[in-house]
């Protein structure tokens, strides 16, 4: 009878262990309190995640567009948010053209989106600008919709480089 009540009772022992609830996403942090995962505040994934890290532009243009100033206005809030972060703009041109005009048209992109940032108060000396032209595409395939996707200005934290280019 004994062995049937101790059966009995590491079968529901068994049967509570089994509909606990699953691990939550927490961490500790050895102090009592708990944070969700993600990315680290300030870094390059949570720029990434949170606000966006990219801006595209119209073929031959480096006009923002209302899209663009609203992602910009985001990051210009992260910005603010986390005075310490440096960023590098990345101007980027779609294939065609010649080196040299892709070159000049990148570089006008990343400076419309600096110009748009130090606008919205972030201190010109916290960003830097660079031209990759058509050299660095985030999009293969000689395409429209890959041509959309390489007419781009992207916001990176300083010392991390995204498209992996010089």
């Amino acid at each position: 009878m004994k062995i049937k009540a101790l059966g009995a009772l590491a079968g529901l022992a068994l049967l509570a262990a089994c509909s606990s609830n699953p691990a939550s996403t927490v961490a500790s942090t050895g102090t009592g309190a708990e944070k969700l995962q993600g990315p680290a505040p300030g870094s390059e994934q949570d720029l990434v995640a949170n606000v966006g890290d990219r801006v595209f532009f119209a073929f031959n243009k480096s006009t923002l567009s209302s899209d663009a100033e609203a992602t910009l206005d985001k990051q210009a809030a992260w910005l603010a948010k986390y005075p310490s972060v440096d960023v590098l703009i990345a101007g980027n041109a779609d294939e065609r053209g010649t080196e040299t005009y892709n070159l000049a048209l990148g570089q006008r992109r990343a400076n419309a989106a600096r110009d748009f940032l130090v606008a919205q108060g972030v201190a010109a000396s916290r960003i830097q600008t660079i031209s990759y032209g058509k050299d660095c595409p985030v999009a293969a395939g000689n395409d429209e919709a890959a041509y959309q996707q390489n007419r781009n200005a992207i916001t990176s934290v300083q010392g991390f480089n995204p498209q992996n280019c010089h």
